[in-house]
């Protein structure tokens, strides 16, 4: 089903307002039924990490570490069972997960003889028991897991979503009996940076003539496109255009056309 960009606008506009959780998913689907749960999922996380991104500073200033850190000593200190941590980060509109990191980082300065790594940081929150400290330990949790939008936990789904994509696309152009190289071939051919997969002889889409193709189990907006077109696809287009028809490599020189899409 294909999206109208004014269908993503209201559906964008929608989300301004409502906290990152899981009720507020459920809310959307009501509001909208005819989307799918993931294309719903995809863009709450896409939008509320473009708003993430634009008041990140506030919340790291040392003014705003110190108060957050305090409150969330007198909350414990209060009832150390209450979801405290989780509370403040839906209270100033943050992200639980990056709440977790502040506090954790804030709490080992404390109590460490050496500031934390970023290693360290990172490998107590993919496991909370690594904290040295029973009550922050599950209020790391309790972020972690009531997070959909940033964190550990939510980096696996990517992930694991991604490699999915990647194993139904290989599928279809075996179906297809569409001869490629994939990007373990392809950087074993000294490689560093490449599509998802080459096709070795290209074929031609809607009229357009497709030489390689990129998989991204998100939701394609203006401004995921304008970054991976920066990021990756130009770097592509450049590299593979100027390549010249080459049995072992599979590139092939002429009528290069990069991955298309309506916004």
């Amino acid at each position: 089903m294909i999206l109208t960009k004014a269908q993503y606008d209201e559906i964008a506009q929608c989300l301004v307002s409502v906290p990152p959780t899981r009720q507020s998913l459920r809310k959307l689907k009501q509001r909208f039924p005819s989307q799918s749960q993931a294309t719903l999922l995809s863009i709450f996380s896409q939008e509320y990490q473009k708003h993430i991104k634009r008041t990140h500073a506030k919340h790291h200033t040392s003014e705003a570490i110190e108060s957050y850190y305090q409150r969330y000593l007198n909350g414990v200190g209060r009832n150390g069972a209450a979801p405290v941590l989780l509370e403040l980060a839906n209270e100033v509109d943050y992200a639980p997960s990056l709440m977790a990191r502040i506090i954790l980082e804030r709490f080992l300065q404390e109590h460490e003889e050496t500031p934390p790594s970023k290693s360290v940081i990172n490998s107590m929150l993919r496991d909370p028991s690594q904290i040295p400290d029973g009550v922050l330990a599950n209020q790391v949790y309790q972020c972690i897991v009531n997070d959909c939008c940033y964190g550990p936990l939510v980096d696996c789904i990517k992930h694991a979503i991604g490699h999915e994509h990647e194993v139904l696309l290989r599928d279809m152009l075996l179906e297809k009996n569409l001869s490629f190289l994939d990007e373990d071939q392809l950087r074993a051919k000294g490689y560093d940076k490449t599509p998802d997969f080459i096709l070795q002889v290209p074929v031609a889409v809607e009229g357009h003539i497709i030489h390689w193709i990129e998989s991204k189990a998100s939701f394609g907006d203006e401004c995921s496109h304008q970054a991976y077109l920066h990021d990756q696809f130009w770097s592509y287009w450049n590299r593979l255009l100027s390549a010249r028809w080459n049995p072992t490599t599979g590139l092939a020189p002429v009528a290069f056309v990069g991955p298309t899409w309506s916004p």
